[in-house]
C-alpha cells in the first residue's frame, strides 16, 4: 500500500472539518449582518460554537462599519491553515468553485489568495443554497416553519428582494429565485477566477 492509501482519507477529513468550521463562522457573520434572530436555536448553536476564538480575536481586531471583522479574519486563518496542512500532506491540487487550484505550486502568499477566493466562493454559495432550499421547501411544505427554515429565509431574502422588485410574479409564479441563482452563478464565474489567477502571478 502506497502512502496515498492513508493520505487521501486524511485529506478528506482535514478538508471536511476545516470547511465545516469555516461555514459555521461565516454563517455567524452573515446572520449578524442580516440581523437574524439571535434566540433562534440554530443561531444559538452557531454563536456558542464560534465564541471562544472570536472572543480572543476581538481583543486585537476592531469591528469595521459595525460588523464583526474578527469573524472574517478567523475564516481566512482557518482556510489558510487548511491549505497549508493539505500541502504538507502532499496534496497538489484542490477545487475552488469547480476550478483547479494548484496549492502545491504557489507561494504562501498565493495560498492566502486562494483562501480569499475560497471564502468568497463559500459566501456566494451560501446565498445560492439558501435560495434552493427555500424553493424546494415551498414546493414540499409551504407555510411550515422551524428554526432552520427561519434562518434559510433570512439568508435568501437579501438576494431575492432586489429581483422581486424588478420582476413581479408571472401567472402567480415567482421567478425571482431562478434569476437570483443565475446571477449568483455568473457572479461566481466573474469574481472567483480573477482572484485565483492572482495566486499564480
Amino acid at each position: 500500500m502506497g502512502s496515498s492509501y492513508f493520505t487521501s482519507p486524511l485529506t478528506l477529513i482535514v478538508s471536511t472539518l476545516f470547511d465545516l468550521y469555516v461555514l459555521i463562522v461565516l454563517l455567524r457573520f452573515m446572520l449578524q449582518l442580516m440581523r437574524a434572530d439571535p434566540h433562534n436555536s440554530v443561531s444559538q448553536f452557531i454563536i456558542k460554537s464560534t465564541s471562544p476564538p472570536l472572543r480572543y480575536l476581538r481583543r486585537f481586531i476592531p469591528s469595521v462599519f459595525g460588523q464583526d471583522a474578527s469573524a472574517i479574519v478567523l475564516c481566512l486563518v482557518v482556510t489558510y491553515a487548511k491549505f497549508v496542512l493539505l500541502r504538507l500532506l502532499d496534496t497538489e491540487v484542490v477545487h475552488i468553485n469547480n476550478t483547479i487550484a494548484y496549492i502545491g505550486g504557489v507561494s504562501y502568499l498565493g495560498l492566502l489568495i486562494y483562501s480569499i477566493a475560497d471564502l468568497v466562493s463559500l459566501f456566494l454559495s451560501i446565498f445560492l443554497i439558501a435560495i434552493l432550499i427555500q424553493v424546494i421547501l415551498s414546493w414540499i411544505n409551504p407555510g411550515i416553519y422551524n428554526p432552520v427554515i427561519g434562518l434559510v429565509n433570512t439568508l435568501a431574502t437579501p438576494a431575492l428582494r432586489p429581483i422581486q422588485k424588478l420582476i413581479p410574479p408571472v401567472g402567480g409564479i415567482d421567478l425571482s429565485p431562478l434569476f437570483a441563482m443565475l446571477m449568483i452563478m455568473v457572479a461566481k464565474m466573474l469574481i472567483i477566477s480573477p482572484i485565483m489567477n492572482l495566486a499564480n502571478q
